[in-house]
């Protein structure tokens, strides 16, 4: 089944029941069982619900993983994944982290002592140089947010295998339509289910998959006791979500390239980040590991002021923490998405005060790039 087919026909996609092609919403907390502990395979919601079940199995097979799981948020997939690890134990991640990712290793993990260490994980020198013995995982983004980095994920694979450690992949830019970690060797990918596969600004939700059942049966236990589950509300709302996604990701990706190529010949941009262009650093290994870039842009207009001037000026692009959506979204990372890392390690990292993110979205692009020209004029 390609990729478009399984997003309409992958996983559980009706109702057997009554012959509905919309699983229903499953708005209950308990199950009636017809014995004591003879249920029906559900008992109650936390541990697991129909609806929810339903987007847990396509979502398995986009990624072609053995098993997924809905959380309430983002985050709190992030979290509970985080939670397979023990204290005293560490990371290497990704130093050009999403700033919750940041601030949950630096501000609440670290606490209960799960050591982290974030280098660049595009360079995989550096990754094997960060591995000390109580090394437990390798946790990467790519592309990664905002400076859009690519990691090879296969060689990250072979460093994981090497020092028997955990591979897990925040694949929220790149989405499942793009970009499947687990076929290069990665052994959990996650998503931010509120970005691209809503897609459409009205769920907050965070999504994983695993590739064993060893590791399934570990992240349902964790899950089930944490109880950060999604609800069936926007559980459906999802897999409305996932039905399009194909279509919208091709679409952005579209309109992507042509502002790209406008912003190239602005004189006031000075420098832009996006896998797609030839000169970027991870565009050829982009290409090899997935088949489409994405619709995330980062620029540099050089300065704090310049950049406000942008956001305070733009019409359709609207001033909004987030991305993924139909509608295109602009922020400035540094006062943003990315606050609660400190100035320091931001300059470091070089996310600047002048650097602009985009999330494209779906608008007629000539409308798109008119609105970026008269607010950088």
């Amino acid at each position: 089944m390609r990729a478009k087919t399984k997003m309409i026909h992958g996983g559980i996609t009706n109702d057997e029941k009554t012959g509905a092609v919309s699983v229903p919403i499953y708005q209950v907390s308990t199950y009636k069982q017809d014995g004591v502990g003879n249920h029906r395979g559900y008992e109650y919601s936390r541990t697991g619900n129909p609806t929810r079940h339903a987007l847990e199995t396509v979502i398995a097979d986009l990624e072609n993983g053995e098993a997924g799981f809905a959380f309430g948020s983002g985050m709190a997939a992030i979290t509970s994944v985080m939670m397979l690890l023990n204290s005293h134990d560490h990371v290497v991640m990704t130093d050009d982290v999403y700033g919750g990712s940041y601030r949950l290793m630096t501000k609440v993990l670290n606490r209960y002592h799960l050591d982290h260490t974030f280098v660049d994980t595009s360079n995989p020198e550096t990754v094997e140089a960060a591995i000390q013995e109580n090394t437990k995982a390798i946790y990467i983004e790519t592309p990664t947010n905002p400076l859009l980095k690519i990691t090879d994920l296969e060689k990250m694979a072979t460093i994981a295998k090497q020092h028997d450690l955990l591979l897990i992949v925040d694949n929220t830019f790149a989405t499942p339509y793009w970009q499947q970690p687990l076929d290069h060797g990665a052994d959990i990918v996650l998503h931010s289910a509120t970005k691209y596969i809503g897609g459409h600004s009205d769920v907050v939700s965070g999504l994983v998959v695993v590739k064993s059942k060893e590791l399934a049966e570990k992240v349902h236990f964790i899950q089930n006791s944490v109880g950060a589950v999604l609800g069936p509300q926007d559980s459906w709302l999802l897999m409305r979500g996932i039905k399009t996604l194909a279509l919208r990701m091709e679409a952005i990706e579209a309109n992507t390239k042509k502002i790209v190529e406008f912003l190239q010949g602005h004189k006031k941009v000075s420098k832009i980040y996006y896998p797609g262009l030839e000169s970027h650093a991870g565009h050829e290994l982009a290409k090899r590991q997935a088949s489409g870039f994405g619709g995330m842009i980062s620029f540099d207009v050089g300065s704090e002021e310049m950049a406000e001037q942008v956001l305070g000026k733009v019409n359709y692009f609207i001033l909004a923490e987030s991305l993924g959506a139909v509608e295109s979204l602009i922020s400035v990372p540094a006062k943003m998405t990315h606050a609660s890392i400190p100035e320091d390690r931001r300059k470091e990292l070089g996310i600047t005060d002048g650097l602009i993110r985009v999330s494209v979205g779906i608008e007629d692009v000539d409308d798109l790039i008119e609105d970026l020209e008269q607010a950088l004029r």
